[in-house]
């Protein structure tokens, strides 16, 4: 990514902001950086988690996801995030469906951002391949703006539930192949990144070959930095809707 050159993303604007994401920990692995200076900036930040991550490691998947939402929840306090929604699809096998894209555009009403960020639903990303919940998860959330704004798609989230069509400003996109923006991001941004991912203290005690956050957060958000000739950044692709 050394080789980009990518604008500078505008987002002192940014008022609400949701993150939509598959798992428990997925925004922690740089977007939370991000988050931090949203938040102190003077937006507010909301996640929508699908699943609660519970096929995640290797002990019952009753006891995974219980453990997995306290972690998460310590993640968030960390860049300054309390309000948080995990829904109940499940983990490993998220199905994109008219159910999904009706919950993700559920809570869009609910919330009513105007910016809302998701991960690339590519096959391949910078990192290899991408896993399948993953991708799922980026398609269903785009095709769920188009549904949140769309007095007849879902009608019963207007009739039954008093949730009016809303519309998103813009789509954030991150671990896109082809970014056209970066967010610059200061120590304090990169730090509270470090300690949101090592709050899921359990998921990753779980996976001994994982590195430990500070050992790899901080050189990633550097390497993307470079890119906009920053000390560090975390690179998207925007789409202005």
């Amino acid at each position: 990514m050394t080789d980009l050159s990518v604008q500078q993303l505008d987002d002192e604007g940014f008022r609400r902001v949701l993150c939509v994401v598959a798992h428990p920990d997925d925004v922690e692995y740089g977007l939370s950086a991000c988050v931090h200076r949203w938040v102190r900036q003077g937006a507010t930040v909301a996640y929508l988690l699908l699943t609660s991550g519970e096929a995640g490691m290797q002990i019952p998947p009753g006891d995974v996801g219980p453990q997995r939402a306290r972690e998460q929840a310590a993640a968030c306090a960390e860049v300054g995030v309390d309000d948080l929604t995990i829904l109940d699809h499940p983990d490993g096998m998220l199905v994109y469906s008219l159910d999904l894209r009706r919950d993700i555009a559920r809570r869009i009403r609910e919330f009513r951002p105007d910016v809302v960020a998701v991960g690339s639903w590519e096959i391949e990303v910078g990192w290899g391949l991408n896993q399948a919940d993953h991708r799922v998860a980026g398609l269903a959330a785009l095709d769920a703006l188009r549904d949140a704004d769309n007095t007849w798609v879902h009608p019963e989230l207007a009739e039954r539930e008093g949730l009016p069509k809303w519309h998103v400003d813009r789509l954030l996109v991150y671990g896109h192949k082809e970014p056209t923006h970066g967010v610059p991001l200061t120590d304090d941004d990169v730090a509270a990144a470090v300690a949101s991912l090592s709050r899921h203290e359990a998921y990753l005690a779980d996976l001994p070959d994982h590195p430990a956050p500070a050992d790899f957060i901080p050189d990633m958000l550097a390497q993307q930095g470079k890119a906009m000739d920053a000390s560090h950044g975390l690179l998207m692709h925007v789409f202005d809707l």
